[in-house]
């Protein structure tokens, strides 16, 4: 099963529906993670793909950036002239190619933000997003992917809270 892509509304509502988890209860805390997991798992996935699809477009920008500024380099000509009639341009344009290569130098970071980053907002997002009466109850949610990817993991809701009942 697939679950719905949820309006952007109700994914990214006013404040109101956020609040700081309660990180003194656990099983509260992973019952809201979970449950905003499985009820966002499609919005999730298109962060996931956006973020992705971001930084790819930047990694092309960036060697196509690369690519222009070697090749202007060939040209000698050209680069004293635009040296000579506009020094503050050519200063801004090597502190940004300087930025540039530091970029491609660090493509495999920037290509671990790109898997990073789009967790690191998935978890804030489900920890801090308030749940809402159908979120709580998550109808046939628990076969989707992220049902059985959680349930694999041991993170459905009910053993969290068999868990918690065991250990009091």
């Amino acid at each position: 099963d697939v679950a719905p892509l949820r309006p952007w509304t109700d994914f990214f509502p006013g404040s109101d529906r956020f609040a700081k988890p309660d990180t003194k209860d656990f099983t509260k805390w992973n019952n809201r993670v979970v449950s905003n997991l499985l009820y966002y798992q499609t919005n999730y996935l298109a962060l996931v793909t956006f973020v992705f699809l971001l930084t790819l477009v930047a990694i092309v920008v960036v060697s196509v950036v690369f690519v222009v500024s070697v090749w202007v380099g060939e040209n000698g000509a050209a680069i004293n002239n635009f040296k000579k009639q506009k020094p503050s341009a050519f200063i801004i344009l090597i502190m940004v190619a300087s930025c540039i290569l530091i970029s491609v130098l660090g493509s495999i970071v920037v290509f671990m933000w790109a898997i990073t980053l789009p967790l690191i907002l998935i978890f804030a997002h489900a920890s801090f997003r308030k749940r809402n009466m159908k979120n709580k109850l998550g109808f046939g949610l628990k076969k989707t992917f992220m049902g059985i990817l959680l349930d694999s993991l041991g993170q459905q809701e009910e053993t969290v809270q068999k868990l918690n009942n065991f250990l009091d």
